[in-house]
């Protein structure tokens, strides 16, 4: 896909959080999984961070110029 290579021109460092075991985060887990290589590849000096935590809600973090960081993709779990 062609926004892949095209992160970096609009971000300054994307975060990806989710939990390690839930599955409220599997497909996020998924989409690291089977993506990370190769939006690092075309990206080699942007900042992807990995964080998993227990119990934490699937997030995407995107920081852009100016310290401006905001939450671009969470998904709620169902009550």
């Amino acid at each position: 896909m062609a926004w892949r290579g095209q992160l970096s021109k609009s971000i300054k460092e994307l975060r990806v959080l989710f939990c390690q075991t839930s599955p409220a985060s599997s497909s996020t887990r998924a989409f690291v999984e089977n993506n990370y290589k190769e939006l690092k590849k075309a990206n080699p000096k942007l900042p992807i961070l990995i964080r998993e935590c227990s119990g934490t809600q699937p997030q995407l973090w995107a920081r852009y110029g100016c310290g401006a960081d905001e939450c671009v993709f969470w998904i709620r779990m169902s009550d």
